[in-house]
């Protein structure tokens, strides 16, 4: 059986709209990847980083699969999360995404490779 291919739009934080068609099963990180979007992905799609983050919406959100407790653990600490949050790593394609439109937030906090670490006040 032939996967079909599906075209979304990532939203980048400036506005800047980028159509981008992968496979079924491709999950979100790695089409934006493919197609030269800001998406970051510091631990390259391991589960392990937020910076995958990107905002779905509500009716994709809504027909996905739930986030696992590990997803949710990684979200909490995603710069500007809200509630259609997701990581980009854990979304596959679907069919029913075609046309989708995936915002990306206006920064990501990775902790894990530049060595960052939040100061205490």
């Amino acid at each position: 059986m032939l996967s079909k291919e599906v075209t979304v739009t990532f939203i980048e934080p400036d506005g800047n709209e980028v159509q981008a068609t992968g496979e079924e099963g491709t999950n979100l990180m790695e089409l934006a990847h493919e197609n030269d979007v800001d998406l970051e992905g510091a631990c390259e799609g391991a589960c392990a980083c937020s910076t995958c983050h990107v905002i779905l919406d509500e009716s994709v959100f809504d027909s996905l699969p739930e986030p696992t407790d590990e997803e949710n653990d990684m979200l909490d600490l995603a710069f500007g999360l809200t509630d259609t949050s997701r990581l980009g790593c854990q979304v596959l394609l679907t069919p029913e995404m075609e046309g989708m439109r995936i915002k990306l937030p206006s920064a990501t906090r990775n902790f894990y490779v530049d060595g960052a670490k939040p100061s205490h006040h």
